[in-house]
């Protein structure tokens, strides 16, 4: 009942604060709608699980709106990667009570599991100009110019590390809920493993086809399920490949006979197109982020899956 009142006292405070609009809050907040997913699969039942970039955002450039600002103070839990990657949450989140978020890449249990980050030394060089632009520009580093890999979500077992430690928070906060929250993970988990599962036999016939990315987030994927990247477009999103970079992908999908390149629904760069356009690369799309997909206690898995069918859209025909 404490923490009923407690929350009720915030959200009245808040919307005070906000004049007369009245934002709509939920005790978990997460950054990106990955992470969204799987709190939503475990608090499900319990409390509302909201996320903070909208469908077509991208992590890489988002800027914090008011009402953003609002759903953070009010929040019982924040749950987001981590400050390599999204570095618009640092401010916002280091203003929360300690105990109230999770940085998913900080956890001992994920830590070691990291991948490192593949920021090749001739494409660092051909950027360099563009690299000091897009840092006048946006005033924060990219998650790139960390050590490792921060697309954490396209792992099925850190995602699963992350189900674990949300659970464990809420019950902390919740403990009224234990039983509910129990029942979430186990269910979770068990859906998970078979997602695993399922989606390994549709990826093992187009394992050994080559295909390029048009930026370095998939190496979880791949790594998980054993499949052939020949390389990306680009480290850093927001900046375009050279010239140079762009001469030698086109010759390398031709050498190295690859079979699609992708691109991304956050990012339609022409290059992607102007590559592989004569020779006979098929483009597919790859969505790291889940545009589309409604916040559910399934919504992990249909996540994974979908990645998985547009992969194989792309690589299984000739």
């Amino acid at each position: 009942m404490l923490h009923k009142k407690t929350f009720l006292c915030a959200s009245f405070t808040v919307a005070l604060w906000a004049g007369t609009t009245v934002v709509a809050q939920a005790d978990v907040v997460t950054s990106i709608k990955p992470l969204g997913f799987i709190a939503s699969a475990i608090a499900d039942g319990v409390t509302k699980t909201e996320v903070l970039l909208p469908d077509g955002a991208s992590a890489h450039d988002y800027a914090l709106k008011p009402g953003d600002i609002i759903k953070l103070k009010n929040s019982e839990l924040v749950v987001w990667v981590g400050p390599e990657m999204e570095a618009f949450m640092q401010k916002p989140v280091a203003q929360q009570a300690g105990d109230k978020n999770i940085a998913l890449s900080t956890l001992a249990a994920v830590k070691p599991l990291l991948m490192k980050g593949d920021d090749d030394d001739d494409h660092d060089h051909e950027q360099g100009h563009s690299e000091e632009a897009h840092h006048d520009k946006n005033g924060d580093d990219d998650h790139h110019h960390g050590e490792y890999n921060m697309h954490i979500w396209l792992s099925p077992e850190i995602s699963r590390l992350a189900a674990v430690a949300i659970h464990d928070k809420l019950v902390e906060l919740m403990p009224k809920n234990k039983a509910k929250l129990d029942a979430n993970l186990q269910q979770f988990e068990a859906e998970l493993a078979r997602t695993d599962k399922q989606i390994a036999d549709e990826l093992s016939p187009v394992k050994t086809k080559g295909y390029f990315v048009f930026h370095d987030a998939y190496g979880y994927f791949e790594k998980q399920y054993g499949l052939t990247s020949l390389g990306h477009f680009t480290v850093n999103p927001e900046i375009q490949p050279g010239a140079q970079r762009l001469h030698n992908i086109r010759t390398e999908l031709v050498e190295q006979k690859a079979v699609c390149v992708f691109a991304e629904p956050q990012f339609r760069p022409a290059v992607v197109e102007a590559v592989a356009r004569g020779t006979g690369v098929r483009i597919g799309t790859l969505d790291p982020l889940g545009s589309g997909i409604a916040l559910g206690k399934d919504s992990y898995m249909q996540f994974l899956t979908h990645l998985s069918h547009q992969y194989t859209s792309c690589l299984k025909g000739d």
